[in-house]
């Protein structure tokens, strides 16, 4: 009966957080090198024991996870509202606030690059093996994983100069540096919930489900709160420029996007999609409405990237070596594993460059994902088969995912990129999109070990938990709903408001924004 309850749901997820973190400071992602002794290695018994129970712990959270949108999906007054899923985010995610690096060890190359930015060192030319041994943060550098040792920052200048800072701060020492790159990432899943919940009221969705789904995400708690990966605070500041653009704030919008393109490249397609809502807001012929609104976010994006750029003193390398990661091979790559496949099939029988051909597969991965995200750019203009056209943050979260599916590099973090977008404007739960996403979400979270490696059975676990969640939504278990208002606690704008205001009915497909 308690898994029917939400205090129930609540304290099953919050075992199962704590249980994460137990078991990861036995068998998580432990330095090499590590002063204080908090994070020291262990025995095969005692790392073998920690993996278990994290793995167990996992299955805990992913268990409540699920049992809470089944809640979610239910009229009944036992349905949690924004606020009480917001208290229990925060449940879920303090336990692994003081755990060691969980499933990656990616923040001890932060915190390495923010070393050698201190020290005056050219990240975007060397990695972290220019540390030498006295430096700040050479225990990071020697914690680093063995394909990033050598490997050029892919960064922007804005994640570096925290890093940096928080360098500065702690003196390099593994264990503050970690929970200060934490504290980081933390602030970016605050801002999260943010965005998500006014993306949902402006686009009158479920401010409930969009938040189980964008933030509440085991996979987020994992690889954002856990693994400290930047692409949470890419997120969360992406969703924010998209929400001040909703709100008509384009060009504030557009310099917080730029601000998240300084994490990470990929936040990029929101300077688009900010554009096309300014063409949407806008009066007059389609062509001159595109002329007028389409280049505005671009150009303020720009300007504040080459004014950060050389403010912060590192440079402009970082747009050389947006690359550098895809030249490592992910199984979770469709491009990539193809272009293996016919390079080596190209190799048996014409003696072909293996790597050649598997660089063409990715080229021509992306060139579709380039048509695709396209053709969504359309949509949101216009309509297609008698269907009116997509909303613009929709249309971001989908060609996010579209980018991510063709990558020639995916890791299953990537996922979330254009989650919190889908979620939070998704009127019908009963899309194969959310679904799928709901699956996925389930599965990912166990591709790689509590170590940050990748083993054999990680894809077994994975393939298992996507089956289960699979004849789960077969059999009902969660029976997401059709579109329903919004929390009673974020109701729309009224009438009077909108009209203030200069917003517009409806107009899109699925789940409208207002304008």
């Amino acid at each position: 009966m308690w898994m029917r309850s939400a205090a129930g749901v609540r304290r099953l997820g919050t075992a199962g957080a704590l249980a994460v973190a137990a078991g990861g400071t036995a068998a998580g992602a432990l330095p090499v090198r590590e002063p204080w002794g908090l994070w020291g290695t262990h025995g095969t018994t005692v790392t073998t024991a920690g993996a278990v129970l994290a793995y167990a712990g996992l299955t805990l959270l992913v268990l409540a996870w699920w049992a809470y949108g089944r809640l979610l999906a239910g009229d009944g007054r036992e349905a949690p509202g924004a606020r009480y899923t917001v208290v229990t985010l925060g449940w879920w995610a303090a336990p692994i606030v003081l755990a060691p690096p969980l499933h990656s060890a990616d923040v001890y190359s932060y915190i390495a690059q923010g070393a050698m930015v201190l020290e005056g060192h050219d990240v975007y030319a060397h990695g972290p093996s220019a540390l030498g041994p006295d430096s700040l943060g050479a225990d990071a550098a020697a914690s680093v994983g063995g394909n990033w040792t050598d490997t050029p920052a892919p960064y922007g200048p804005v994640f570096l100069l925290l890093a940096k800072a928080v360098v500065w701060a702690t003196g390099g020492t593994v264990v503050p540096a970690v929970l200060g790159m934490r504290l980081i990432a933390v602030a970016a899943l605050v801002l999260t919930v943010w965005a998500v919940r006014g993306l949902a009221v402006e686009c009158g969705a479920d401010e409930r489900r969009a938040l189980w789904l964008a933030v509440l995400n085991p996979l987020l708690l994992l690889h954002v709160v856990g693994g400290v990966h930047n692409d949470g605070l890419m997120i969360a500041l992406m969703l924010a420029g998209v929400l001040l653009a909703l709100r008509g704030r384009p060009s504030a919008g557009s310099a917080v996007v730029a601000l998240a393109v300084m994490i990470k490249s990929p936040a990029a397609l929101a300077l688009l999609f900010i554009g096309l809502i300014v063409v949407r807001r806008g009066e007059g012929p389609l062509v001159r409405r595109l002329v007028k609104g389409l280049p505005g976010p671009g150009l303020m994006a720009v300007a504040v990237v080459v004014a950060a750029s050389l403010l912060g003193g590192t440079g402009f390398g970082w747009l050389r070596t947006q690359s550098v990661a895809g030249a490592i091979h992910t199984p979770l790559s469709l491009t990539s594993d193809l272009g293996q496949a016919a390079g080596l099939a190209a190799r048996a029988l014409t003696g072909a460059e293996l790597a050649t051909v598997k660089g063409a597969v990715q080229t021509f991965g992306l060139a579709v994902a380039l048509a695709a995200i396209a053709f969504l750019a359309v949509r949101t203009l216009l309509p297609w088969r008698g269907r009116p056209p997509l909303g613009p943050v929709h249309g971001l979260g989908l060609s996010l995912l579209v980018l991510v599916a063709l990558s020639p590099m995916v890791q299953p973090w990537y996922l979330l990129w254009g989650t919190a977008a889908v979620a939070a404007t998704a009127a019908a739960w009963d899309s194969p999109v959310v679904r799928v996403l709901m699956v996925l979400s389930v599965g990912l979270v166990y591709e790689t070990a509590p170590s940050g490696h990748t083993p054999p059975h990680g894809f077994v676990l994975g393939a298992l938990a996507c089956a289960c969640a699979l004849v789960a939504l077969r059999r009902g278990a969660t029976s997401p709903p059709s579109p329903r208002p919004p929390d009673r606690r974020s109701p729309p704008l009224p009438a009077d408001r909108r009209a203030r205001q200069g917003v517009q009915a409806p107009l899109d497909e699925g789940a409208p924004c207002r304008w």
